[in-house]
């Protein structure tokens, strides 16, 4: 493609991590399938979980709010509780956190690789000057980021901890990316964001941003533009030099 932005004349880039800096989306999709068909077969619940619930109801969300969203869509109601619940809680927090053990022992038995092209524009934005960040709804943000190797490229991390302790607003309301760009002293019009969720996408443009990348990880490059996205790609590669 010859017709796409120069990300290096924003005057920052702020990034989503699964799904786009990282593959972890597929460790969380294996995790949240998981989780969610043993509890739908231990409580009866119809009809099953599908890859599409990902898409619809826990993709770039925060994991609390991607449980409620699934649950009510199932026209099922539990106690929200309280974070620390004990994973065998029944409650939204528990549930959550059910999920995120599956996680946690996925990506340390197995690990994970940046995607390659993301990590080549990450280093020429860095290489050029252009400040960059993560913009995640993931608690885990941290923790995927040190495994794999690559924490020490971003000097802010707007993640699932910071919006708890901020109070902020899931995606796709515009409060996390808004959070990144004060953290990293920038302005979203001057600012280009890249996701490939389209919760993320609808934030990033709601919080204003000059240009929202999307990248097509599988919820399609129609569906990406519609929530939101400026550009789509499917893979950050195209706008390596």
């Amino acid at each position: 493609m010859t017709d796409l932005p120069d990300l290096s004349s924003y005057d920052a880039v702020l990034f989503d991590l699964d799904g786009v800096l990282t593959p972890t989306a597929e460790v969380h999709m294996h995790a949240w399938q998981t989780m969610f068909e043993e509890l739908f077969a231990a409580w009866g619940i119809t009809p099953p979980y599908t890859e599409q619930d990902y898409f619809l109801h826990l993709d770039g969300k925060k994991r609390y709010d991607g449980v409620a969203s699934l649950l009510r869509s199932r026209d099922v109601e539990v106690p929200w509780g309280e974070p620390d619940d004990d994973p065998s809680a029944d409650t939204v927090c528990g549930i959550g956190n059910r999920k995120n053990e599956v996680f946690a022992r996925v990506l340390r038995s197995e690990g994970i690789a940046p995607y390659p092209g993301s990590l080549h524009l990450v280093d020429q934005l860095r290489e050029r000057g252009v400040p960059v960040a993560v913009v995640s709804s993931s608690k885990n943000a941290e923790e995927v980021l040190a495994a794999a190797g690559i924490r020490d490229r971003f000097a802010v991390v707007m993640d699932g901890v910071v919006a708890e302790r901020e109070n902020l607003a899931s995606k796709p309301a515009p409060d996390v990316f808004l959070g990144g760009a004060r953290m990293l002293g920038v302005d979203p019009a001057r600012s280009a964001a890249v996701e490939d969720a389209l919760s993320g996408a609808a934030s990033a443009q709601a919080a204003g941003f000059a240009l929202v990348v999307g990248v097509d990880r599988g919820v399609g490059a129609e569906a990406l533009r519609a929530a939101g996205a400026d550009v789509v790609v499917d893979d950050l590669a195209a706008f390596v030099d």
